[in-house]
């Protein structure tokens, strides 16, 4: 029964993989910040939001400063199953103590720290041609092994602009807007772990431009409602560095809505962080599936009706001459 439990699952991933892009449950990016290869779907409008608090410490600045965060992305699928625009972003409010005076000084800034608008569009899709994915019906364990096709990730590419409007305390100098990059990959390791890797290079037209990478393994439990994630992020530019990590779940309330919940913290001083933050993802589903034309014949069947085709040319051309 437990064989089977499994095969059943491999046969149910093997069937979302197959459609490319939609799956039968939402496909969220939530709760951890990396960006999936796949999109949502053609004529899906998915969006997702949460709450996020952080407290940070500057030793060296002798400041410290807690930030509540409203977070959402608006993701929708157009054109091509594998095309899908999204608008996210980040509205922060941050109370800074800076104990550096006596007494000590407060105040605080709020705006966007993040908002941005982007076309994302898969470019590889290793399991686009179901007949080199189809399951092996008579072995699990050939089924859930490690496959070296399994190291062959999905590829997209992301192209968008960060828009920086009014007098942004956050981003004092920045240009209203600037660019945005971004390659995507994921890999199904096995039926339930997959591992989704990020590279961007952001602001590059700026004075100071951000280069961060993003790692997101993620796990799915025995019930396939429930997911667990572990995350790392790493960021690297002149004005500051830093390398975060992230643990959380989430669970899907029904095919079109999911919760979610995390924690994270970094690995320095100044400042140090620590972030909690929960959240929620829900789509409206209007995607039709595409009706193609099947071919039942095989290559071998497609070889021998030509050489009888040419046989018959060859012999009606025979009929001629005698007549």
């Amino acid at each position: 029964m437990k064989n089977l439990t499994y095969l059943t699952c491999f046969f149910l991933l093997f069937t979302i993989s197959a459609k490319a892009q939609y799956t039968e449950v939402i496909n969220s990016n939530r709760p951890g910040n990396s960006v999936s290869a796949f999109s949502v779907g053609k004529n899906v409008i998915q969006g997702e939001a949460g709450f996020l608090f952080e407290k940070r410490e500057h030793d060296l600045l002798r400041t410290s400063s807690n930030l509540k965060s409203g977070e959402f992305a608006v993701r929708y699928g157009f054109l091509f199953e594998q095309l899908e625009i999204i608008w996210n972003g980040t509205f922060t409010n941050q109370n800074i103590t800076d104990n550096s005076t006596s007494p000590a000084y407060k105040y605080s800034r709020t705006d966007f720290t993040q908002n941005t608008v982007g076309l994302k569009f898969l470019v590889f899709d290793p399991f686009k041609n179901p007949e080199t994915n189809k399951p092996n019906l008579y072995s699990w364990r050939a089924n859930n092994r490690p496959q070296w096709s399994d190291l062959i990730p999905a590829v997209a590419l992301y192209a968008g602009m960060n828009m920086n409007f009014g007098d942004n305390p956050y981003y004092p100098t920045e240009s209203t807007v600037s660019p945005k990059v971004m390659l995507a990959t994921q890999n199904h390791i096995s039926w339930n772990w997959v591992l989704v890797s990020n590279l961007i290079y952001d602001k590059f037209t700026e004075d100071d431009p951000m280069f961060s990478y993003i790692i997101t393994l993620t796990h799915t439990l025995k019930n396939p409602k429930y997911s667990i994630f572990a995350e790392h992020q790493g960021f690297k530019s002149d004005a500051y560095g830093d390398g975060l990590f992230r643990l959380g779940g989430a669970t899907l309330i029904n095919k079109d809505l999911q919760l979610d919940f995390s924690i994270g913290l970094n690995t320095k001083d100044t400042p140090s962080r620590f972030l909690a933050g929960m959240g929620i993802s829900y789509r409206l589903d209007y995607h039709e599936d595409e009706f193609k034309k099947v071919d039942n014949v095989s290559k071998q069947e497609k070889k021998a009706l030509r050489k009888q085709k040419k046989r018959q040319r060859k012999n009606n051309s025979f009929k001629g001459l005698d007549n």
